[in-house]
């Protein structure tokens, strides 16, 4: 599955590792961007692009903040930004959302990540790259048409026009895995564990369109809807937002805080 300007194939990346308007993003662990990184990849700590406020993780970063870490990057509003990471997307897909949220136009996911971009045999250098950084971007969370805090989503839980899709594990959408105060999902989500978006025989790109607009319909999910995805910290759901963007799903919003938000509430609707 590749969309332009939304999923980007290992091959398509070699070709285009000369161009000069796009800054590629690196956000594996450290220790494997020393080892060995795509030519020209800055490297971002996953650190910049979330913040916590404990019990509450992965919500919005602090706009100076992450201004400050994208222009150091050598990102621009027009630059175009292709995020990689060594765990099938995540980390990568919570930057693209996080660059979605403040308006940013150009990005893109390489599919796979890493291990895809190994398995085609694609170069790697061990040089840490030196971009020159640009003056700070002005970032703006406000209003941002991609982001549902708690008080949307309660405002939307009986709106036949809005889905939640959960991205953890079953036994954590069923109550049964506890990693907040309360557990369960938020009234009317459906279960897709993001790890079910991967395809493990192509090093974790992910699966066809066919395959996963089958599994949405099956769940009830329509491209006319909005789709509000969570999972523990909106870490894993980041992927599912890319997929649905590149599967032409018009309005996709994620949930910062995701379930350690709502699942930490005294007060918040539940069902297991």
């Amino acid at each position: 599955m590749d969309k332009p300007n939304i999923l980007i194939s290992p091959e398509e990346l070699k070709r285009q590792l000369a161009q000069q308007d796009q800054v590629i993003v690196d956000l594996s662990k450290p220790e494997l961007y020393a080892a060995g990184h795509i030519p020209g990849a800055v490297h971002l700590d996953y650190a910049q692009v979330v913040r916590h406020q404990p019990p509450v993780m992965g919500l919005l970063p602090d706009e100076s903040a992450f201004g400050q870490a994208l222009a150091a990057c050598g990102i621009t509003p027009e630059t175009r930004v292709i995020a990689y990471d060594d765990e099938g997307g995540g980390k990568a897909g919570r930057l693209l959302w996080t660059l979605a949220a403040c308006g940013h136009k150009h990005w893109a996911l390489l599919d796979g990540g890493r291990g895809a971009w190994q398995a085609i045999a694609g170069p790697l250098e061990k040089n840490e790259a030196a971009p020159e950084a640009t003056p700070s971007y002005p970032v703006s969370f406000a209003a941002s048409p991609v982001v549902a805090e708690r008080d949307y989503i309660l405002a939307h839980l009986d709106d036949p026009g809005v889905a939640l899709l959960d991205a953890r594990s079953a036994a954590e959408y069923q109550g049964l895995d506890r990693r907040a105060t309360r557990a369960g999902h938020i009234p009317g989500a459906v279960n897709l564990d993001w790890l079910d978006l991967m395809d493990r025989q192509r090093q974790l790109r992910l699966k066809s369109a066919e395959q996963l607009l089958a599994t949405l319909a099956q769940l009830g999910i329509r491209r006319e809807q909005e789709v509000i995805v969570y999972c523990h910290s909106h870490h894993r759901s980041a992927l599912s937002f890319v997929a649905l963007k590149a599967l032409g799903f018009e309005q996709v919003r994620g949930y910062p805080g995701a379930w350690s938000d709502w699942g930490n509430q005294p007060d918040t609707p539940i069902e297991t």
